[in-house]
Protein backbone atom coordinates (compact mmCIF):
# COMPACT_ATOMS: atom_id res chain seq x y z
CA UNK A 1 0.00 0.00 0.00
CA UNK A 2 1.47 3.34 -1.06
CA UNK A 3 0.81 6.13 1.39
CA UNK A 4 0.47 9.56 -0.18
CA UNK A 5 0.50 12.83 1.67
CA UNK A 6 -3.21 13.14 0.89
CA UNK A 7 -4.07 9.85 2.63
CA UNK A 8 -1.79 10.71 5.53
CA UNK A 9 -3.53 14.02 6.01
CA UNK A 10 -6.89 12.30 5.73
CA UNK A 11 -5.84 10.09 8.61
CA UNK A 12 -4.72 13.17 10.49
CA UNK A 13 -8.09 14.80 9.92
CA UNK A 14 -9.79 11.74 11.35
CA UNK A 15 -7.47 11.93 14.32
CA UNK A 16 -8.47 15.49 15.00
CA UNK A 17 -11.73 14.13 16.33
CA UNK A 18 -9.80 13.72 19.59
CA UNK A 19 -10.49 16.09 22.46
CA UNK A 20 -8.66 19.02 23.99
CA UNK A 21 -8.56 19.49 27.74
CA UNK A 22 -8.69 23.17 28.63
CA UNK A 23 -7.08 24.57 31.76
CA UNK A 24 -9.46 24.77 34.72
CA UNK A 25 -7.08 25.83 37.45
CA UNK A 26 -4.41 28.50 37.71
CA UNK A 27 -0.79 27.56 37.25
CA UNK A 28 -0.19 28.43 33.58
CA UNK A 29 -0.70 31.81 32.02
CA UNK A 30 -3.55 32.41 29.62
CA UNK A 31 -2.41 31.28 26.19
CA UNK A 32 0.13 28.77 27.55
CA UNK A 33 1.06 26.01 25.07
CA UNK A 34 -1.26 23.07 24.55
CA UNK A 35 0.60 19.78 24.50
CA UNK A 36 -0.42 17.55 21.61
CA UNK A 37 -0.23 13.75 21.79
CA UNK A 38 -0.89 11.45 18.85
CA UNK A 39 -2.14 7.94 19.66
CA UNK A 40 -1.08 5.61 16.86
CA UNK A 41 -2.36 2.03 17.01
CA UNK A 42 -4.31 -0.71 15.29
CA UNK A 43 -7.79 0.79 15.55
CA UNK A 44 -9.42 -2.59 14.91
CA UNK A 45 -7.54 -4.24 17.77
CA UNK A 46 -9.14 -4.91 21.18
CA UNK A 47 -6.81 -2.56 23.06
CA UNK A 48 -7.53 0.60 21.08
CA UNK A 49 -10.53 2.13 22.94
CA UNK A 50 -9.06 1.41 26.37
CA UNK A 51 -5.71 2.97 25.45
CA UNK A 52 -7.48 6.20 24.47
CA UNK A 53 -9.60 6.17 27.64
CA UNK A 54 -6.60 5.65 29.92
CA UNK A 55 -4.51 8.29 28.15
CA UNK A 56 -7.33 10.83 28.45
CA UNK A 57 -7.78 10.08 32.15
CA UNK A 58 -4.10 10.84 32.73
CA UNK A 59 -4.41 14.16 30.89
CA UNK A 60 -7.59 15.06 32.76
CA UNK A 61 -5.91 14.50 36.12
CA UNK A 62 -2.87 16.62 35.20
CA UNK A 63 -5.15 19.30 33.79
CA UNK A 64 -7.19 19.45 36.99
CA UNK A 65 -4.10 19.48 39.22
CA UNK A 66 -1.80 21.73 37.19
CA UNK A 67 -3.88 23.45 34.53
CA UNK A 68 -1.92 21.94 31.66
CA UNK A 69 -3.87 21.75 28.42
CA UNK A 70 -3.66 18.57 26.34
CA UNK A 71 -5.02 17.66 22.93
CA UNK A 72 -5.18 14.09 21.57
CA UNK A 73 -5.13 12.91 17.97
CA UNK A 74 -5.80 9.30 17.00
CA UNK A 75 -4.67 7.33 13.96
CA UNK A 76 -4.86 3.78 12.62
CA UNK A 77 -1.57 2.35 11.31
CA UNK A 78 -3.36 -0.80 10.04
CA UNK A 79 -0.25 -2.78 11.04
CA UNK A 80 1.62 -1.27 8.09
CA UNK A 81 4.91 0.52 8.88
CA UNK A 82 4.54 2.79 5.85
CA UNK A 83 1.06 3.85 6.93
CA UNK A 84 2.13 4.46 10.52
CA UNK A 85 5.18 6.42 9.41
CA UNK A 86 3.11 8.60 7.11
CA UNK A 87 0.59 9.42 9.83
CA UNK A 88 3.32 10.18 12.35
CA UNK A 89 5.13 12.42 9.87
CA UNK A 90 1.95 14.36 9.14
CA UNK A 91 1.31 14.77 12.87
CA UNK A 92 4.83 16.02 13.58
CA UNK A 93 4.58 18.42 10.65
CA UNK A 94 1.44 19.75 12.33
CA UNK A 95 3.13 20.27 15.71
CA UNK A 96 2.40 17.08 17.65
CA UNK A 97 4.75 16.77 20.64
CA UNK A 98 4.58 13.06 21.46
CA UNK A 99 3.50 9.84 19.77
CA UNK A 100 2.02 7.06 21.91
CA UNK A 101 0.94 3.47 21.43
CA UNK A 102 1.77 1.12 18.51
CA UNK A 103 0.77 -2.57 18.96
CA UNK A 104 3.17 -3.47 16.15
CA UNK A 105 6.94 -3.53 16.62
CA UNK A 106 7.77 -2.75 12.98
CA UNK A 107 5.60 0.36 13.10
CA UNK A 108 7.15 1.41 16.41
CA UNK A 109 10.72 1.04 15.16
CA UNK A 110 9.95 3.03 12.01
CA UNK A 111 8.30 5.88 13.94
CA UNK A 112 11.05 5.75 16.58
CA UNK A 113 13.68 6.93 14.10
CA UNK A 114 11.43 9.71 12.81
CA UNK A 115 10.66 10.95 16.34
CA UNK A 116 14.38 11.01 17.13
CA UNK A 117 15.15 13.00 13.97
CA UNK A 118 12.38 15.50 14.75
CA UNK A 119 13.37 15.73 18.45
CA UNK A 120 9.90 14.82 19.68
CA UNK A 121 8.87 12.19 22.29
CA UNK A 122 8.04 8.51 21.76
CA UNK A 123 5.88 6.78 24.39
CA UNK A 124 5.88 3.09 23.41
CA UNK A 125 3.24 1.38 25.53
CA UNK A 126 2.42 -1.72 23.46
CA UNK A 127 5.64 -2.87 21.80
CA UNK A 128 7.18 -6.31 22.21
CA UNK A 129 10.56 -5.64 20.58
CA UNK A 130 13.22 -5.26 23.27
CA UNK A 131 15.49 -3.69 20.63
CA UNK A 132 13.44 -0.48 21.04
CA UNK A 133 15.44 0.16 24.21
CA UNK A 134 18.41 -1.88 22.97
CA UNK A 135 20.17 -1.51 19.63
CA UNK A 136 17.46 0.90 18.41
CA UNK A 137 17.31 3.05 21.53
CA UNK A 138 17.20 6.83 21.24
CA UNK A 139 17.29 9.66 23.81
CA UNK A 140 13.74 10.56 22.72
CA UNK A 141 11.98 7.29 23.60
CA UNK A 142 10.62 5.50 26.63
CA UNK A 143 9.35 1.90 26.57
CA UNK A 144 6.47 0.95 28.89
CA UNK A 145 4.38 -2.05 30.04
CA UNK A 146 6.24 -5.09 28.67
CA UNK A 147 8.58 -6.53 26.06
CA UNK A 148 9.16 -10.10 24.90
CA UNK A 149 12.33 -10.43 26.98
CA UNK A 150 10.46 -9.40 30.16
CA UNK A 151 7.67 -11.86 29.49
CA UNK A 152 10.13 -14.68 28.93
CA UNK A 153 12.40 -13.80 31.83
CA UNK A 154 9.60 -13.32 34.37
CA UNK A 155 7.59 -16.38 33.33
CA UNK A 156 10.65 -18.61 33.09
CA UNK A 157 12.02 -17.48 36.44
CA UNK A 158 8.80 -17.53 38.47
CA UNK A 159 7.48 -20.80 37.05
CA UNK A 160 10.82 -22.61 37.37
CA UNK A 161 11.15 -21.42 40.95
CA UNK A 162 7.68 -22.85 41.57
CA UNK A 163 8.77 -26.30 40.40
CA UNK A 164 8.36 -26.04 36.62
CA UNK A 165 11.69 -27.53 35.55
CA UNK A 166 10.64 -29.16 32.23
CA UNK A 167 8.96 -27.31 29.34
CA UNK A 168 7.29 -27.82 25.97
CA UNK A 169 6.54 -24.80 23.75
CA UNK A 170 3.66 -24.25 21.36
CA UNK A 171 4.54 -21.08 19.53
CA UNK A 172 3.71 -18.96 16.52
CA UNK A 173 6.03 -19.62 13.60
CA UNK A 174 7.11 -15.98 13.37
CA UNK A 175 9.64 -13.59 14.89
CA UNK A 176 7.82 -12.75 18.14
CA UNK A 177 6.92 -16.39 18.78
CA UNK A 178 10.49 -17.54 18.24
CA UNK A 179 11.92 -14.72 20.36
CA UNK A 180 9.68 -15.55 23.32
CA UNK A 181 10.41 -19.26 23.02
CA UNK A 182 14.17 -18.73 22.74
CA UNK A 183 14.35 -16.23 25.59
CA UNK A 184 12.24 -18.36 27.93
CA UNK A 185 14.17 -21.51 27.06
CA UNK A 186 17.44 -19.74 27.82
CA UNK A 187 16.19 -18.74 31.28
CA UNK A 188 14.95 -22.27 32.01
CA UNK A 189 18.22 -23.83 30.85
CA UNK A 190 20.31 -21.36 32.85
CA UNK A 191 18.42 -22.32 35.98
CA UNK A 192 18.95 -26.03 35.33
CA UNK A 193 15.68 -26.95 33.63
CA UNK A 194 15.03 -28.76 30.35
CA UNK A 195 13.14 -27.98 27.17
CA UNK A 196 11.64 -31.23 25.91
CA UNK A 197 10.33 -30.00 22.58
CA UNK A 198 8.29 -27.46 20.65
CA UNK A 199 5.67 -27.07 17.94
CA UNK A 200 5.87 -24.01 15.68
CA UNK A 201 2.57 -23.23 13.95
CA UNK A 202 1.64 -20.59 11.35
CA UNK A 203 -0.64 -17.80 12.58
CA UNK A 204 -4.23 -18.66 11.85
CA UNK A 205 -3.87 -22.35 12.68
CA UNK A 206 -7.24 -24.00 13.29
CA UNK A 207 -6.32 -27.51 14.46
CA UNK A 208 -3.99 -27.61 17.46
CA UNK A 209 -4.50 -31.32 18.16
CA UNK A 210 -1.15 -32.48 16.70
CA UNK A 211 0.78 -29.89 18.72
CA UNK A 212 -1.15 -30.69 21.89
CA UNK A 213 -0.47 -34.42 21.44
CA UNK A 214 3.25 -33.70 21.11
CA UNK A 215 3.12 -31.61 24.28
CA UNK A 216 1.33 -34.39 26.15
CA UNK A 217 3.73 -37.06 24.89
CA UNK A 218 6.75 -35.00 25.98
CA UNK A 219 5.81 -35.36 29.63
CA UNK A 220 6.86 -31.75 30.26
CA UNK A 221 5.53 -30.20 33.44
CA UNK A 222 4.90 -26.87 31.70
CA UNK A 223 3.24 -26.35 28.32
CA UNK A 224 4.11 -22.76 27.37
CA UNK A 225 2.12 -20.86 24.73
CA UNK A 226 3.71 -18.11 22.65
CA UNK A 227 0.74 -17.45 20.37
CA UNK A 228 -1.37 -14.54 19.20
CA UNK A 229 -4.83 -13.72 20.55
CA UNK A 230 -7.23 -15.83 18.48
CA UNK A 231 -4.72 -18.67 18.07
CA UNK A 232 -4.13 -18.75 21.80
CA UNK A 233 -7.85 -18.81 22.54
CA UNK A 234 -8.36 -21.71 20.11
CA UNK A 235 -5.42 -23.69 21.51
CA UNK A 236 -6.65 -23.36 25.09
CA UNK A 237 -10.19 -24.36 24.18
CA UNK A 238 -8.90 -27.45 22.42
CA UNK A 239 -6.53 -28.29 25.28
CA UNK A 240 -9.39 -28.08 27.79
CA UNK A 241 -11.71 -30.14 25.58
CA UNK A 242 -9.01 -32.80 25.26
CA UNK A 243 -8.62 -32.99 29.03
CA UNK A 244 -5.00 -31.84 28.94
CA UNK A 245 -5.49 -28.98 31.42
CA UNK A 246 -6.80 -31.24 34.17
CA UNK A 247 -3.86 -33.62 34.29
CA UNK A 248 -0.28 -33.34 35.50
CA UNK A 249 0.74 -30.65 33.00
CA UNK A 250 0.38 -26.92 33.72
CA UNK A 251 -0.32 -24.52 30.86
CA UNK A 252 1.34 -21.10 30.81
CA UNK A 253 0.87 -18.15 28.46
CA UNK A 254 3.68 -15.73 27.80
CA UNK A 255 1.08 -13.04 27.22
CA UNK A 256 -2.70 -13.10 27.27
CA UNK A 257 -4.99 -10.09 27.57
CA UNK A 258 -7.49 -9.91 30.39
CA UNK A 259 -10.24 -9.60 27.79
CA UNK A 260 -9.17 -12.87 26.15
CA UNK A 261 -9.39 -14.67 29.49
CA UNK A 262 -12.88 -13.25 29.91
CA UNK A 263 -13.79 -14.49 26.42
CA UNK A 264 -12.46 -17.96 27.20
CA UNK A 265 -14.28 -18.13 30.52
CA UNK A 266 -12.84 -19.36 33.80
CA UNK A 267 -14.08 -22.90 33.28
CA UNK A 268 -11.78 -23.12 30.25
CA UNK A 269 -8.83 -20.96 31.32
CA UNK A 270 -8.59 -21.87 35.04
CA UNK A 271 -5.10 -22.76 36.19
CA UNK A 272 -3.35 -20.95 33.32
CA UNK A 273 -0.21 -19.09 34.42
CA UNK A 274 0.77 -15.73 32.91
CA UNK A 275 3.07 -12.77 33.79
CA UNK A 276 2.20 -9.09 33.87
CA UNK A 277 3.25 -5.71 35.22
CA UNK A 278 -0.35 -4.75 36.06
CA UNK A 279 -3.67 -6.32 37.08
CA UNK A 280 -6.65 -4.20 38.00
CA UNK A 281 -7.43 -6.18 41.19
CA UNK A 282 -3.84 -6.49 42.42
CA UNK A 283 -4.05 -4.01 45.32
CA UNK A 284 -5.88 -0.95 46.63
CA UNK A 285 -4.02 1.39 44.27
CA UNK A 286 -4.79 -0.57 41.12
CA UNK A 287 -8.42 -0.88 42.18
CA UNK A 288 -8.61 2.89 42.78
CA UNK A 289 -7.18 3.59 39.32
CA UNK A 290 -9.66 1.16 37.77
CA UNK A 291 -12.62 2.84 39.47
CA UNK A 292 -11.60 6.13 37.87
CA UNK A 293 -11.36 4.81 34.32
CA UNK A 294 -13.82 1.93 34.07
CA UNK A 295 -16.81 4.19 33.40
CA UNK A 296 -15.24 5.27 30.10
CA UNK A 297 -14.44 1.66 29.11
CA UNK A 298 -17.91 0.19 28.99
CA UNK A 299 -17.57 -1.32 32.45
CA UNK A 300 -14.51 -3.39 31.51
CA UNK A 301 -11.34 -2.98 33.59
CA UNK A 302 -8.08 -2.03 31.84
CA UNK A 303 -5.43 -4.56 30.94
CA UNK A 304 -1.65 -4.15 31.18
CA UNK A 305 -1.26 -2.39 27.84
CA UNK A 306 -4.15 0.01 28.42
CA UNK A 307 -3.00 0.88 31.93
CA UNK A 308 0.48 1.43 30.51
CA UNK A 309 -0.89 4.27 28.40
CA UNK A 310 -2.08 5.97 31.58
CA UNK A 311 1.38 5.58 33.16
CA UNK A 312 3.21 6.92 30.13
CA UNK A 313 0.98 9.97 29.64
CA UNK A 314 0.94 10.75 33.37
CA UNK A 315 4.71 10.67 33.68
CA UNK A 316 5.28 12.53 30.42
CA UNK A 317 2.94 15.35 31.44
CA UNK A 318 4.50 15.56 34.91
CA UNK A 319 7.86 16.10 33.20
CA UNK A 320 6.30 18.74 30.92
CA UNK A 321 4.99 20.59 33.96
CA UNK A 322 8.36 20.31 35.70
CA UNK A 323 10.35 21.44 32.67
CA UNK A 324 7.77 23.99 31.52
CA UNK A 325 5.46 23.48 28.51
CA UNK A 326 7.30 25.93 26.28
CA UNK A 327 10.67 24.26 26.91
CA UNK A 328 9.13 20.79 26.51
CA UNK A 329 7.77 21.74 23.10
CA UNK A 330 11.22 22.88 22.00
CA UNK A 331 13.00 19.59 22.75
CA UNK A 332 11.63 16.11 23.16
CA UNK A 333 15.10 14.93 24.12
CA UNK A 334 15.18 17.34 27.06
CA UNK A 335 11.69 16.22 28.08
CA UNK A 336 12.68 12.54 28.10
CA UNK A 337 15.83 13.39 30.05
CA UNK A 338 13.61 15.05 32.67
CA UNK A 339 11.32 11.98 32.67
CA UNK A 340 14.32 9.79 33.51
CA UNK A 341 15.28 12.05 36.40
CA UNK A 342 11.83 11.95 38.01
CA UNK A 343 10.41 9.06 40.07
CA UNK A 344 7.64 7.06 38.37
CA UNK A 345 4.72 7.33 40.76
CA UNK A 346 1.20 6.29 39.87
CA UNK A 347 -1.48 3.78 40.89
CA UNK A 348 -0.56 1.26 38.17
CA UNK A 349 3.07 0.20 38.54
CA UNK A 350 5.03 -0.68 41.68
CA UNK A 351 8.73 -0.11 42.26
CA UNK A 352 9.06 1.60 38.86
CA UNK A 353 11.79 3.75 37.32
CA UNK A 354 13.13 4.70 33.89
CA UNK A 355 16.62 3.52 33.00
CA UNK A 356 19.09 5.43 30.84
CA UNK A 357 18.16 3.22 27.87
CA UNK A 358 14.52 4.37 28.12
CA UNK A 359 13.20 1.08 29.48
CA UNK A 360 10.62 1.52 32.23
CA UNK A 361 11.20 -1.28 34.74
CA UNK A 362 8.92 -2.30 37.60
CA UNK A 363 7.83 -5.27 39.63
CA UNK A 364 6.37 -8.04 37.48
CA UNK A 365 3.84 -10.53 38.81
CA UNK A 366 3.02 -14.14 38.02
CA UNK A 367 -0.74 -14.73 37.96
CA UNK A 368 -2.90 -17.83 37.85
CA UNK A 369 -6.34 -17.75 36.25
CA UNK A 370 -9.01 -18.24 38.90
CA UNK A 371 -11.45 -21.12 39.01
CA UNK A 372 -15.13 -20.14 38.70
CA UNK A 373 -15.55 -20.96 42.39
CA UNK A 374 -12.70 -18.65 43.48
CA UNK A 375 -13.86 -15.66 41.40
CA UNK A 376 -15.85 -13.03 43.32
CA UNK A 377 -17.05 -10.98 40.34
CA UNK A 378 -17.26 -11.04 36.55
CA UNK A 379 -13.77 -9.58 36.07
CA UNK A 380 -12.09 -11.18 39.11
CA UNK A 381 -10.06 -13.40 36.81
CA UNK A 382 -6.55 -13.68 38.27
CA UNK A 383 -4.84 -14.65 41.52
CA UNK A 384 -1.35 -13.52 42.45
CA UNK A 385 1.21 -16.35 42.65
CA UNK A 386 4.57 -14.52 42.87
CA UNK A 387 6.20 -11.10 42.42
CA UNK A 388 9.61 -10.50 40.88
CA UNK A 389 11.57 -7.28 41.51
CA UNK A 390 12.82 -5.29 38.51
CA UNK A 391 16.32 -6.78 38.56
CA UNK A 392 14.87 -10.27 38.09
CA UNK A 393 12.05 -9.46 35.69
CA UNK A 394 13.83 -7.28 33.13
CA UNK A 395 16.96 -7.82 31.04
CA UNK A 396 20.12 -6.09 32.35
CA UNK A 397 20.62 -2.65 30.88
CA UNK A 398 24.31 -3.34 30.21
CA UNK A 399 23.44 -6.31 27.99
CA UNK A 400 20.80 -4.60 25.83
CA UNK A 401 23.12 -3.00 23.29
CA UNK A 402 21.96 0.59 23.89
CA UNK A 403 24.70 3.21 23.70
CA UNK A 404 22.84 5.30 26.28
CA UNK A 405 23.02 2.59 28.93
CA UNK A 406 26.20 3.75 30.64
CA UNK A 407 25.64 7.51 30.35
Amino acid sequence: MKLTRRTALAGLAAGLAGSALVAQRPGFAEGAPTMRIGILQDASGPNAPGVVACAKLAAKEINQAKGLRVEFLTGDHQNLPETGLGLARAWLDDGVDAVLGFGNSEVALAVNALVRDRDRVLLATNVGAASLHGANCTPNATHWSFDTDMLARSLGTAVYDGGGDSWFFIRADNGPGKAMRDDTAAIVAKKGGKVLGEAALPPGTIDFAPALKLAQASGAKIVALALGGNDQIASLKQARDAGLMTGTQTFASLMIDLQDIHTLGLATAKGLLTPGSFYWNLNDRTRAFTRHVIGTMGGKPPNMVQAGAYCAVTHYLKAVVDLGPAAARVSGRATVARMKQMPVQDDVLTNASIRNDGRVVSDVHLFEVNSPEASKSEWDLLALKATLPPEQAWGPEAEGGCDLANI
